[in-house]
């Protein structure tokens, strides 16, 4: 059986979750990125997020680097500051097993035991499993956007979802 570990991120996660993430900004409309981050510049946003106080996570299955999660201010305005912008990614190879719920339900602990008072969910749709994931952790849909994103030759709908912490 493996063994499944959430621990903080280190920049020397940068290179694997470089890999997870690329197709989904090369391949997909889940991210709204244009170009896949190298692994410098991954490592970069690991180390901002954590010297600005915020978590950011990774998931290891057996040993290997499945996934990743953290979140970041959700506005920038002193008013928005106990809300907070979550995000996830899994490796394919690793969903469907419950994985997502194990590693995005430590980040809302974690932004529980920081005292922040909301967390938003950002869903580039369609995106069923995402919403699932929402849901199951006690997210609300919060509101939906139509066309405010275009990626691969169309205009992409996202959905909000929050949760009270």
């Amino acid at each position: 059986m493996d063994r499944n570990v959430v621990r903080d991120a280190r920049s020397s996660d940068a290179h694997r979750f470089a890999a997870i993430y690329s197709p989904y900004v090369e391949g997909s409309c889940v991210s709204f990125e244009s170009a896949a981050p190298s692994p410098e510049e991954m490592a970069s946003r690991i180390e901002e997020k954590l010297g600005q106080g915020f978590p950011w996570l990774a998931l290891e299955v057996g040993g290997e680097l499945a996934g990743y999660a953290y979140y970041g201010p959700w506005r920038s305005r002193e008013a928005y500051r106990g809300t907070v912008e979550s995000t996830i990614y899994l490796d394919p190879a690793f969903q469907g097993r419950g994985l997502g719920k194990l590693l995005y339900g430590e980040l809302v602990d974690r932004a529980r035991s920081q005292g922040r008072h909301a967390m938003i969910g950002i869903v580039a749709l369609p995106n069923e499993a995402s919403a699932a994931l929402h849901r199951k952790l006690g997210f609300a849909r919060a509101g939906l956007y139509r066309e405010v994103g275009f990626k691969l030759g169309r205009w992409v709908d996202i959905e909000s979802w929050e949760l009270r912490l």
